[in-house]
């Protein structure tokens, strides 16, 4: 994964082919290890967070596999349930708009917590703002979380046929989160492509992902 120019301002990344095995969140399974990772900053100012995360994103053709690595030194999870309000605690998030287009009018988003708890839903543009679709499930979506001593990782599977129709785009429109939960201090959201506000849904700011071969 290489960082790109989007020549709008707004971060891009080369998102390249690989043969991935199981899902298990081990950043150090092949082949993790041969992609690079980019950082999260702060998402109203873009500066570094004081817990860091870092994603590497690749596809095998079929899925399109996101790792992140999570730096925390007290982890806030007790969602289990599907489709539990995660984003209550600690979380980390991907929004997805496929068609690659400006000015989106629906676009997904998938969040994972500590717990391996999933939550998936599309939002839909609407007269007045966006209408959140809480019956859309991912089909095929799979997810694993590993925890260590210094924080914990998080790799989802995310089938493209899902989201997508086949043969998929190969420009989307992509953020990716995290809500943290420092043991002092405030809440910390952090993003790959910064937003501005306290607000996550600002899809003009989202990234672009290149899906090479």
């Amino acid at each position: 994964m290489n960082p790109l120019s989007s020549g709008n301002g707004l971060p891009a990344l080369a998102c390249r082919r690989f043969s991935f095995g199981p899902v298990t969140a081990d950043p150090l399974q092949s082949p993790w290890p041969e992609i690079l990772s980019v950082s999260l900053v702060e998402t109203v100012t873009g500066q570094p967070p004081v817990q860091a995360t870092s994603v590497k994103v690749g596809w095998d053709g079929d899925t399109l596999r996101i790792l992140f690595s999570v730096v925390d030194d007290s982890i806030v999870a007790n969602h289990t349930q599907r489709n539990a309000p995660l984003y209550e605690e600690e979380v980390v998030e991907v929004f997805l708009d496929p068609t690659g287009e400006e000015g989106a009018m629906a676009y997904f988003e998938i969040e994972v917590n500590p717990n391996n708890a999933v939550l998936d839903l599309v939002l839909r543009r609407i007269a007045t703002g966006w209408r959140r679709d809480w019956a859309w499930e991912c089909e095929g979506l799979q997810t694993a979380v590993q925890r260590h001593p210094h924080g914990w990782t998080a790799e989802l599977a995310i089938p493209i046929a899902s989201i997508s129709a086949l043969p998929p785009q190969r420009r989307w429109r992509v953020n990716l989160f995290r809500i943290d939960r420092p043991s002092e201090g405030p809440r910390e959201l952090s993003a790959w492509s910064p937003t501005g506000v306290a607000n996550f849904h600002r899809p003009e700011r989202f990234g672009i992902l290149e899906l090479l071969d």
